[in-house]
């Protein structure tokens, strides 16, 4: 027993080890400025908490009522409670395999002071480079469209206050605004920012709500989801896509002065996060029910008022953080590659992040189909990189008796210790293998390509109602076609038609 109770100690001792110099240089930042420190030097467990809730519900919230139209509603609550709970597991698994790789590596005095710890590290160091390079493959992938689809939420949700330019020119705007995010050096960095950005979406899930109850049922309003299976399954997997936001969860823990209390921070997060959610998704749903299937953000269909121009420009912020929490680790790798991850002067490793920012930028102009891409996404690469490759890292990590005896992180008492977490890990593998990426794959994949069938590539205003100009009355005939035929036009979705 006393025996135990010394590892223990020396776990704690080894894991928070190094950080002691990050410590000293938040004091030493303390005494120079406390503001400094307030806003700009985090690593508490808040600012980790805030961290995720803010990167997990962002622009997401204005495609959830979506997908409630295509999987109806009682399936669009499940659904979200059900990959809440799966996410929040898969992010412990992280966490329990960061704090394992951390500790052995400390135990063999590597210093850790100047280099952020990456997932594909993790992996590298627990099981070899083959689980290196999937990790980092689908890691980058999924975080390189991650900004993209943040960059394209921007485009989107600007056009609803000033429309003078096309969604396309919005992206060239802030497409350079986003790549700003090169001066934050690291995670610890985004203190205020994920404190601001949870506000942010708190107000934007919040108006949704109160907008459509008050708002009413539209005239005639149907609720006939669901209707088709691909489109049951897009549905599904845009909410796979909202709870895979812990991508991050590695450069999160690592920006934590005790990084071994994170274990839960991430399930108090997601259930902070269904509280806005699920009322929003539900209310957006009931107030406008199959008219949602043709508007993929929520946005669309609220009357313009003040306090809707408010939740705008609130989520056109956070979608700037968002881009942040999903590049930083991109700029971290792509540091690492070119030798500048240890530079200590800020403006040269910003300077060498940013040709990171220019494919985000152009996949952003190529497709940019609000709403269909997170599905997508989800399905091909959230499918992999936050459930099936962590599940089956942990599995593989702990095989042998040795291994699990001398875990630093037991399985929780309450899912069963190991064989709970083995019987866990499987299920995990083999649903989000089937439903996730085969049916979610199958159904958003379809449905991405009648995007580009519909719309083509490049497309200068995806979605965007036709703009009303004057004509001169030998024209009226001649150019302007019946609003249904437009509106037909620029239906979306293979269950429209």
């Amino acid at each position: 027993m006393a025996t135990t109770t010394t590892t223990d100690k020396v776990i704690e001792t080894v894991i928070a080890g190094n950080y002691v110099e990050m410590e000293a240089d938040g004091n030493r930042s303390n005494a120079k400025t406390k503001l400094s420190t307030l806003f700009w030097h985090g690593g508490s467990v808040y600012d980790a908490w805030f961290s995720c809730a803010s990167n997990q519900v962002a622009q997401v919230l204005l495609t959830l009522p979506y997908s409630f139209s295509q999987l109806g509603m009682l399936s669009g609550v499940l659904f979200q409670i059900f990959y809440g709970l799966l996410g929040s597991w898969t992010a412990y698994l992280i966490s329990a395999l960061y704090i394992e790789y951390r500790t052995r590596k400390e135990r063999e005095k590597t210093d850790f002071r100047n280099h952020v710890i990456q997932w594909f590290e993790v992996l590298d160091g627990l099981l070899g480079k083959h689980w290196r390079n999937m990790g980092l493959a689908f890691n980058c992938t999924f975080l390189l469209f991650g900004s993209v689809i943040q960059l394209i939420a921007c485009a989107s949700n600007i056009y609803y206050i000033n429309d003078n330019l096309d969604k396309r020119t919005w992206t060239y705007i802030f497409g350079a605004c986003c790549a700003t995010t090169v001066f934050v050096p690291s995670f610890r960095n985004y203190r205020i920012w994920s404190f601001l950005g949870l506000l942010m979406t708190t107000y934007t899930a919040w108006y949704l709500t109160i907008a459509s109850i008050v708002h009413g049922q539209v005239e005639g309003v149907k609720h006939s989801g669901p209707t088709k299976l691909v489109l049951y399954f897009t549905g599904a997997t845009n909410i796979l896509y909202t709870f895979g936001g812990h991508a991050v969860t590695v450069e999160i823990m690592h920006a934590m002065w005790k990084p071994q209390k994170f274990k839960a921070i991430y399930l108090v997060a997601t259930v902070y996060v269904l509280t806005l959610t699920l009322p929003s998704a539900a209310a957006v749903y009931w107030a406008f029910g199959d008219m949602l299937l043709n508007h993929s953000n929520a946005f669309s269909l609220l009357p313009r008022t003040p306090l809707r121009d408010m939740a705008v420009i609130l989520m056109l912020i956070h979608q700037f953080i968002t881009f942040g929490f999903a590049c930083t680790p991109l700029y971290f790798v792509w540091e690492k590659a070119i030798g500048m991850h240890e530079c200590k002067s800020l403006c040269k490793r910003a300077a060498a992040r940013l040709p990171v920012v220019i494919p985000i930028w152009f996949l952003a102009i190529i497709f940019p189909f609000f709403g269909p891409i997170n599905s997508t996404v989800g399905s091909l690469l959230v499918s992999f990189t936050v459930y099936i490759i962590p599940a089956l890292a942990h599995m593989f990590t702990f095989r042998s008796p040795a291994s699990r005896e001398n875990a630093v992180e037991q399985p929780p008492k309450f899912t069963g210790r190991w064989v709970g977490a083995y019987v866990i890990n499987a299920f995990v593998v083999v649903w989000v293998l089937v439903v996730g990426f085969g049916f979610g794959g199958w159904a958003s994949v379809t449905n991405f390509i009648h995007q580009i069938d519909s719309f083509g590539l490049f497309t200068k205003c995806y979605q965007c109602m036709p703009q009303t100009t004057t004509l001169p009355p030998s024209l009226h005939n001649v150019t302007a076609a019946p609003p249904p035929l437009l509106h037909q036009h620029h239906v979306h979705h293979i269950g429209s038609h």
